[in-house]
């Protein structure tokens, strides 16, 4: 559902829309405890409605939140007014990787220091059993002050492991269902398996062949033929 300008949802009252996502809609707020202006992503209703599904993404922003990274969006806050479930986040200014690689050639000193800001947000994520399922150009914000930023932890699953278990402990996703975007999806994530830290590695590897060559690694004429067969 939409959200006019000067809906509350406890603290936060809404100012503008932002954009839209599967995992909902984004609005700029103003928090009026904290005096600050935040963005605020109103979960889909059939997140919303599914009570098992809602606590157990409550669960995992909770992990997500305690990541405090400098390369990972910072969540703030989850909560719900009204039947509206949200999650509010830092509010950033500047562009997404997908918006920026339109523009043209990304300078290799640049894609060099894009690289190293997501290798390091990923391994503070597998380091604390998060990850990611859905890394992208649209999910990467380069902010206005130079900044590298990996967003929507939406789609996350969270294993409770130490940093050296990260890599070999899969998440929970139930065999069979595929969650993710294709062209960057690993092949065991395509086939619905359980998937671990290593199919972020290979989403990484898929966004850093775009950025540094200017085309996808995996692409054709339709998702169908992009698709690999099972």
């Amino acid at each position: 559902m939409a959200l006019s300008a000067g809906t509350k949802l406890g603290p936060y009252e809404i100012r503008a829309p932002l954009g839209k996502g599967g995992m909902g809609e984004v609005y700029r707020a103003r928090d009026s405890r904290l005096g600050r202006d935040v963005a605020v992503k109103v979960l889909p209703d059939h997140l919303a409605s599914d009570a098992e599904a809602l606590k157990r993404f409550q669960r995992e922003a909770r992990a997500v939140a305690a990541l405090s990274h400098p390369n990972i969006l910072a969540l703030y806050d989850v909560g719900s007014e009204q039947g509206i479930s949200y999650v509010v986040t830092e509010l950033l200014e500047g562009e997404n990787l997908r918006a920026r690689l339109a523009q043209g050639s990304v300078s290799r000193p640049k894609a060099i220091e894009v690289a190293l800001a997501l290798a390091e947000g990923l391994s503070a994520a597998h380091c604390r059993g998060v990850t990611h399922r859905d890394l992208k150009p649209e999910n990467i914000f380069l902010t206005a002050d130079g900044v590298v930023k990996i967003l929507d932890f939406g789609l996350a699953r969270y294993t409770p492991v130490s940093c050296s278990q990260a890599a070999d402990a899969p998440t929970t996703t139930e065999t069979g269902s595929v969650i993710g975007t294709v062209g960057y999806m690993s092949p065991e994530q395509i086939r619905g398996e359980p998937v671990d830290a290593r199919s972020d590695i290979f989403a990484l590897g898929c966004v850093l062949y775009e950025l540094f060559s200017g085309r996808r690694a995996f692409v054709r004429h339709s998702s169908g033929d992009t698709w690999p067969r099972r």
